[in-house]
Formats: C-alpha cells, sequence, structure tokens
C-alpha cells in the first residue's frame, strides 16, 4: 500500500491517526482517490446503491421496534404502525418503494456493468461480489413481502417455497427445514423477519469487500481501456462527489414521487386483505422485481426443469467473463455486441411483463420464446459475437479522447491491443 497523502495540524487528529489511521483511510478512498477522467452518470447507480442500502437499514430497524411477528398479530401491527406510530405511514411507504428503488438501481448498475464490460479482467471478482449483493437482496426482499403478513404474502410464501420440493430426495426437507414445520405458519414468519432482519447487515459486509475490489482494480469507465497515467483520472472529490449529489437529488425527487403521490403503485391490493390458507387469490405474483425471473420459472412445465432454469438465469452472469472472451470491453466499440445487448434488455422487459400475467394462451408462447432467447443470447450469441466481431478501433488513452485527441494513434491497426 502507498504512503498516505493524508496531512493535519491538529494535534488530536494526528494522535488518532498514529493509533487508528481512520481518517486518513477516508481521505484517501473518498478525497484523493484517482477515478478515470470520463466516467459519466451511469456511474452514480452504484453509490445510489448503497445510499438507498442505508435508507433501508435505518428504517427497518425503526419498524422492526413496532412490528409483531406472529400470524395471529403481524397485518394488525402493520395496521398499527400505519394509523397510530407517528409518521409510521410514511416509514412503511419509504420503507416498501425503497425496496424498489433499490432494486430498479442495482438493476440499471448491473445493466452498465454488462454494456461496458466491468465483468472483464481484472475485474472477475468484483462483478462476483455484485451478484451476490444482488443474491442477497432477492433474498431479503421475498422475506420482507412476508412479513405483512397479507393474503399476497402468505401466498406467495407457499409458493416460492414450495418450489424446492422439486429437488429430487433432498426437496421436501428442504422445504419443511424453510417452513420450520409442514405448512407455511408462525414458525415460517418468525424464521423469515429474523432473516430479512439480519441479511441486510450481510450485505453491509459483502458492500465493504466489493468496494475494497473495486479500490484495489480501480473503476472502469465508459471506454473501457486501461488508465495509462495520472493525466488520465481526477481526484474523486469534489469531481465525483458533486456528480454524485446531483444523481442524488434526482434519485430522492423520484423516491419522493412515489412515497407521497403513488405509495402503492408498485405493491398488490390483495396484500391489503388479511393471510387466508383457506382462500386461494385468482392470480399469485411476485413484486414486480422477480417478474422476470418468474416468468422464465413458469415457461417449462416440468416443476424442476423451471427451477433449474430459474437459478440458472442468474448463476449464469458468474460465467459472463468467460462467455465474453472479446478483447475490448466497452460496448461503444463493439457494433455487434452492442445491437445484441439491446435486444437482451428488451427481452428481459418483456420477460417482466409476462411474468405479471396469467399463465395463459399467448402469454405462455411469449414467455417460452423469451424465455429462449434469454439462454440463447448468454450461451450462444455473447460467444459467437466476441470471436467472430471486429470492434473499432480504441483511442490511444482516457485523457486524449476526453481532450479530443486523435481517437487512433497513427498506424495502428483495426484490431485492438488487449486491454
Amino acid at each position: 500500500m502507498s504512503a498516505s497523502t493524508f496531512q493535519t495540524n491538529s494535534k488530536a487528529i494526528k494522535w488518532i491517526e498514529s493509533r487508528l489511521p481512520v481518517i486518513s483511510f477516508v481521505h484517501e478512498s473518498l478525497v484523493v482517490y484517482p477515478t478515470p477522467k470520463n466516467l459519466n452518470y451511469w456511474w452514480n447507480f452504484g453509490s445510489l446503491a448503497g445510499i438507498a442500502l442505508v435508507i433501508q437499514i435505518v428504517t427497518g430497524i425503526v419498524l422492526s421496534m413496532h412490528y409483531t411477528p406472529h400470524v395471529s398479530l403481524a397485518f394488525n401491527s402493520v395496521e398499527h404502525i400505519m394509523r397510530d406510530v407517528n409518521y409510521g405511514w410514511l416509514l412503511r411507504y419509504i420503507h416498501a418503494n425503497g425496496a424498489s428503488m433499490f432494486f430498479i438501481v442495482v438493476y440499471v448498475h448491473i445493466c452498465r456493468g454488462l454494456y461496458f464490460g466491468s465483468y472483464k479482467a481484472p475485474r472477475e471478482i468484483l462483478w462476483w461480489l455484485g451478484l451476490v449483493i444482488f443474491l442477497l437482496m432477492m433474498a431479503t426482499a421475498f422475506m420482507g413481502y412476508v412479513l405483512p403478513w397479507g393474503q399476497m404474502s402468505f401466498w406467495g410464501a407457499t409458493v416460492i417455497t414450495n418450489l424446492f420440493s422439486a429437488f429430487p430426495v433432498v426437496g421436501k426437507s428442504i422445504v419443511t427445514w424453510l417452513w420450520g414445520g409442514f405448512s407455511v405458519d408462525n414458525a415460517t414468519l418468525n424464521r423469515f423477519y429474523s432473516l430479512h432482519f439480519l441479511l441486510p447487515f450481510a450485505i453491509v459486509g459483502v458492500v465493504v469487500v466489493h468496494i475494497w475490489a473495486l479500490h484495489t482494480t480501480k473503476s472502469n469507465n465508459p471506454l473501457g481501456i486501461d488508465i495509462k497515467g495520472p493525466q488520465d483520472t481526477l481526484p474523486f472529490h469534489p469531481y465525483y462527489t458533486v456528480k454524485d449529489m446531483f444523481g442524488l437529488g434526482v434519485f430522492m425527487t423520484v423516491f419522493a414521487l412515489f412515497v407521497f403521490f403513488a405509495p402503492n403503485y408498485m405493491g398488490h391490493p390483495d396484500n391489503y386483505i388479511p393471510a387466508n390458507p383457506l382462500v386461494t387469490p385468482a392470480h399469485i405474483v411476485p413484486e414486480w422485481y422477480f417478474l422476470p425471473y418468474y416468468a422464465i420459472l413458469r415457461s417449462v412445465p416440468d416443476k424442476l426443469g423451471g427451477v433449474v432454469l430459474m437459478f440458472g438465469s442468474i448463476l449464469l452472469m458468474f460465467a459472463m467473463p468467460w462467455l465474453d472472451f472479446s478483447r475490448v470491453r466497452s460496448a461503444r466499440f463493439r457494433p455487434i455486441f452492442k445491437q445484441a445487448y439491446w435486444l437482451f434488455v428488451i427481452n428481459a422487459v418483456v420477460l417482466g411483463y409476462i411474468g405479471g400475467q396469467p399463465p395463459e394462451g399467448m402469454y405462455i408462447i411469449i414467455g417460452r420464446i423469451a424465455t429462449t432467447y434469454y439462454f440463447v443470447h448468454l450461451l450462444v450469441l455473447v460467444p459467437l459475437i466476441s470471436l467472430f466481431e471486429r470492434p473499432l478501433p480504441l483511442p490511444e488513452s482516457i485523457s486524449n479522447a476526453v481532450l479530443g485527441g486523435s481517437a487512433v494513434p497513427k498506424g495502428a491497426a483495426a484490431a485492438p491491443e488487449k486491454h
């Protein structure tokens, strides 16, 4: 590790620094940290995800003080929060809509990584850690959806946990362990409440390692080329702290619009009906951020096949550094990959739409076509494009591209060097 550039005349701070160099650590990580000078607003979503996580933890802790994890009391305790607790309605709406906002910024963050090749060497572990965070988010969100103990909470928990019974030999044992018995009941609610409270702190731990990996390998950039020297970077503060603050302002504005004007827009009306094991809702659906995977699950008539494809659609992302073996990172210089990427994004949106529709008629056919394309894109198109695509020439350096210098050094071949 290089020597710290932090300096101070304060004797108190020097005393602290000699024993616990936390101030110099923050200075090196958030002030003078060398950042590529061409980062755009798509790079704001990493910090926005961190802010969304903090909002969820703070509001969740306060809500947990008034929530009762018991099947006879859970629904009424949520109503108590909404009606009787000072600003309880605000806390609950921030928490409920905050989950959706968290997923929005993380999905954009993942899409940015896919577009600009942020999963390629030397950032493979950074990419994996991001996917681990995503999986932990999904588990936390699913368990949180169960806590209000409304109709969709109960039946969503019943349907999703039952999926594990598709696994041979151990499936039924896994389901019984998840339930804490032989049906979704009080033990299930207690387990989900405990895990929903604890998993966000596990996410914080992985986020710290994620940032550590980021600062080790340095940030990717829209050009996807390596930093050649100090001329290609800027200190993180004030250049990117200002940019992040602007992004935060836009994010909080959109967030506030949902909280105050459409707080139930991304929820389900059935969850305002107390859970009833004797009445099955006409159409059981998870939260919107799970719908693409739900569509993949339902596209296969076989239960085990659907479960394998659903989990496989996420796990395949861990293999992206090897499925896409092009020497060029950024899609800006890969015209064929760029077109395939946008088709993939559109296909994911279609899957999300189909996941929210009844499994009948044309919805089944469209879901199967979209699911097929999802896997064909990752397993066939991405490797073939990497093999046969002829990328555009890369700029000589970040500084040259930003300052309007020559995009390509004279005499450079069309095929780029390895970055």
